[in-house]
């Protein structure tokens, strides 16, 4: 229950990197666990491709060490989502620690 619960949170988080750098998913996994979060592949993966498929990211493959990387970075719709997503996280962090 707790991993469907924050599976928003590293939605957001995703495309906040995707939309500085382009992102591969064994670095966004190591990412999230800096941050307590525990994502493995099964989850990783299909959340990367749900982003794609709804056109927050795009992705472009390269070969790093002689296998092929696939790197994924924010699209303008992506980071239109992004900025709303931060306005609804300034409010609710706001009514949350605020407690208004």
């Amino acid at each position: 229950m707790l991993r469907d619960f924050f599976v928003g949170f590293i939605k957001i988080h995703i495309l906040y990197h995707a939309s500085k750098n382009p992102i591969y998913g064994v670095e966004m996994m190591r990412e999230l666990k800096r941050h307590g979060y525990e994502v493995g592949p099964g989850t990783m993966y299909p959340t990367l491709h749900a982003l794609e498929k709804q056109g927050y990211l795009k992705s472009k493959e390269a070969v790093v060490r002689g296998k092929v990387r696939k790197y994924y970075e924010a699209t303008a719709k992506g980071r239109k989502m992004l900025e709303k997503s931060r306005e609804k996280i300034r409010e609710l962090v706001d009514e949350v620690i605020d407690d208004k």
